[in-house]
């Protein structure tokens, strides 16, 4: 048997040392009892504080009302900002305004241009019905009308408003009752002097039943050469040419072409100035065009 060191011996302890000790002692204790009383007013404080700062707001309504808030300030007065608002809008900056003034010129040309050319164009319609409508042998006041209020007042549209009450026959017509009317008249060319002979009072009261004129022979100024030549006149449309070559007949002839003559002579004026008027409206209609190009 090896000898015991003496570090493995020890001095023996005392008993009471080896006995189990207790779990819940006075720190633990004091720990609990801190613990609930945290617990505690927690709860009160949470119960409590919504019933006094319920009643501090009452309170202090009752004592006084309370000052209304202020608005926040600005540095602009009502004065100033209602001459802010009244003030004319910052001018257009010098580099610009050259520009922005041709670009409205600009727009007010094409404006009036375009105003003109419409202008123009109704009214070269508005002619063009007048005329259509003057070619008839009914009266065309309601026409004259129509052109007057697009292209206003002219010299042509006085007269034709003067024609335009009665109208006046037709071309067509005119020439289809100058026959008649000439043939009397050729008669009455042939109309025997105070004493005449015998021979020529017979072939005069024969004329009158049976109307006979030469048409083809136009040359000569017999009273048949002349209404030869104004009835071919007539037929190319040139009044002017066929009133020359009736104006040359004797004075019973020309009396005998006077009812139709009338007559022509107001056809003959209604196509000069509905011609007209009908120009001045395509030279209206042209100097737009050009003045717009």
């Amino acid at each position: 048997m090896s000898p015991t060191p003496e570090a493995d011996i020890a001095a023996p302890k005392d008993p009471a040392e080896y006995r189990p000790r207790a779990l819940l002692g006075v720190s633990f204790w004091v720990m609990i009892a801190f613990g609930l009383a945290c617990v505690l007013a927690g709860v009160g404080i949470a119960v409590l504080a919504p019933r006094v700062w319920a009643q501090r707001p009452a309170a202090r309504s009752l004592e006084a009302p309370a000052a209304p808030a202020e608005a926040p300030r600005s540095n602009v007065t009502l004065p100033a900002a209602a001459e802010t608002l009244a003030a004319p809008p910052p001018a257009i900056e010098p580099a610009a305004a050259p520009q922005v003034a041709q670009l409205s010129n600009r727009v007010a040309a094409l404006e009036a241009q375009q105003g003109r050319t419409s202008r123009a164009a109704a009214s070269a319609l508005a002619a063009a019905a007048l005329v259509e409508a003057s070619q008839g042998s009914r009266p065309f006041p309601e026409e004259i009308a129509a052109v007057r209020a697009v292209s206003g007042a002219s010299p042509e549209l006085a007269q034709l408003s003067r024609l335009a009450q009665s109208g006046a026959p037709s071309r067509a017509s005119l020439i289809a009752s100058f026959p008649d009317y000439a043939a009397r008249a050729a008669s009455s060319a042939r109309k025997p002097a105070e004493g005449g002979s015998l021979s020529d009072r017979i072939v005069y009261a024969l004329s009158r039943v049976v109307m006979v004129r030469r048409i083809s022979d136009v040359s000569g100024d017999g009273p048949d050469a002349l209404i030869a030549r104004a009835e071919r006149a007539l037929e190319d449309g040139d009044f002017d040419r066929a009133f020359t070559a009736l104006d040359k007949l004797p004075p019973a002839a020309r009396d005998t072409m006077s009812p139709w003559r009338v007559r022509a002579e107001r056809r003959a004026d209604i196509d000069r100035y509905a011609g007209a008027l009908r120009a001045r409206a395509l030279a209206d209609v042209a100097a737009a065009g050009r003045s717009g190009a």
